[in-house]
């Protein structure tokens, strides 16, 4: 059995929480670094991942980020990229530091707005022995578009309202990570909801909500523009039916890294974390691991 160590470090003097899984072979030198997407939390199957590339021989590090889950941050769920990026730098400097581990063997995961930043992560770096994207975002307007622009000016309103707040020194704004169509929330793709909720392990109350500044920026952040950079072995995967982050801009993106290799499967974004899906995802992830990190 997969031992799990909770871990604490510090991203510019606030302490992010986390798991930390040792590979279950002799061979441990390699560590995954994986966070959530958008306003996901480490409980939310992360730990799946982890415990599978353990059994592949592959330590693996998760962790959440300041403002949410068991992270230091307040006000709490204020979703900031920047800050975001930051806290992906701690964590592989983190990591590096574990007992066993080559600094050089050092592996980015992240899914949907996290498979987005291990893009510009990654290239700052310029260490990272391979990235993982799954379900990426790697295009804001291509996202933004995907909401439809009666949507995108309800966020925009609810994001100025959010702004106004914090000018006055209020409590954020919040709104629902994930609604229904039609609903005033962050993703209201008809696959949003629910598929959100699978994620959840069994007893699992998470705080659902966003703070609504970060759709001032999210129609902005386009990391698939670093592609060309991207200069290690570097997998994305995308779903065929995803109405969350289109798969468009993941084909555009593998066609200018070097090193790139693209798998399309036929579902949904929310798909890919769960049964009977994850299997195949997870499986392709190791493949690919495995051929590039001997």
């Amino acid at each position: 059995m997969i031992e799990r160590e909770d871990i604490r470090f510090l991203s510019h003097g606030q302490k992010c929480s986390g798991w930390f899984y040792r590979a279950s072979t002799k061979e441990n030198s390699r560590c995954i670094v994986l966070a959530h997407g958008f306003c996901g939390v480490k409980e939310m199957r992360l730990d799946c991942y982890a415990e599978a590339f353990a059994e592949a021989g592959y330590s693996a590090l998760v962790f959440d980020y300041r403002h949410f889950g068991g992270s230091d941050g307040e006000p709490r769920q204020i979703l900031d990229i920047k800050k975001q990026h930051q806290d992906w730098h701690a964590a592989i400097r983190f990591a590096r530091e574990l007992p066993g581990i080559d600094p050089k063997k050092i592996v980015l995961w992240g899914t949907s707005f996290s498979g987005g930043h291990v893009v510009p992560v990654a290239v700052k770096d310029g260490g990272i022995a391979a990235v993982i994207s799954q379900a990426p975002h790697l295009n804001g307007l291509a996202t933004a578009m995907a909401n439809g622009p009666v949507q995108n000016l309800r966020l925009g309103s609810a994001a100025w309202r959010d702004v106004f707040r914090m000018i006055l020194g209020r409590s954020p704004y919040y709104v629902p990570a994930a609604g229904r169509p039609g609903e005033l929330a962050a993703m209201t793709a008809p696959d949003a909801l629910e598929g959100v909720k699978r994620l959840y392990p069994e007893g699992f109350e998470p705080n659902e909500n966003v703070a609504a500044r970060i759709f001032l920026s999210v129609g902005l952040y386009s990391p698939g523009r670093l592609a060309a950079k991207m200069n290690m072995p570097w997998l994305v995967q995308a779903a065929a039916h995803d109405l969350t982050t289109p798969v468009g801009p993941a084909i555009k993106a593998v066609m200018k890294a070097p090193k790139s290799q693209l798998i399309i499967y036929k579902c949904g974004h929310f798909d890919v974390y769960v049964e009977p899906r994850f299997n195949q995802t997870i499986g392709d992830q190791i493949t690919f691991l495995n051929n590039c990190m001997q």
